[in-house]
């Protein structure tokens, strides 16, 4: 456990300060918990987000602690406990069975060009009105490349972590 706090206050340590983000800086901190379902996984994340100034781009960093076999990670539209599409990638598609993940998983950019889904098409101001509205999260999917799915950690194609982002 505290290996992987050390691990994710360096990683935030690494992401720009509010005083180089433009109009917002968004969170989002995964974990099973929150999960639909929940899971029994130890696996830990920080999600950070900064919308420039003119809201054409969002810069973000993932880190992702004590999980194993990442296959992807994205941006979904969805309330506290309720699953819903994916709107943006963030990591991924690796291949299953990719082993142990403690670190930085994903560094990036989003624009309106990389929106997917219901949001595909759309300005990047959709995606920030459903971030502030409280209406979005990030989620983190394993897969250990061994059926059954979902017996465990490092096997939730569905998702492992997830966190609302705020």
């Amino acid at each position: 456990m505290r290996r992987t706090a050390i691990a994710l206050t360096v990683a935030l340590a690494l992401v720009p300060s509010a005083a180089s983000a433009g109009s917002g800086n968004f969170r989002a901190h995964l974990s099973s918990a929150e999960e639909v379902p929940v899971n029994e996984s130890l696996g830990a994340g920080q999600a950070i987000f900064a919308v420039n100034e003119d809201e054409t781009e969002i810069s973000y960093r993932l880190i992702a602690s004590n999980i194993e076999n990442v296959v992807a990670s994205h941006i979904h539209v969805g309330a506290v406990g309720v699953n819903g599409p994916v709107v943006a990638f963030l990591f991924g598609n690796a291949p299953a069975g990719g082993g142990r993940t403690d670190g930085v998983l994903a560094t990036g950019t989003i624009t309106a060009a990389n929106l997917v889904g219901p949001l595909a098409g759309q300005p990047l101001s959709v995606l920030i009105d459903e971030i502030e509205a409280g209406n979005t999260y990030v989620n983190v999917h394993t897969n250990d490349g061994i059926a059954p799915i979902n017996t465990g950690p490092g096997d939730f194609p569905g998702g492992e972590i997830r966190g609302q982002i705020t």
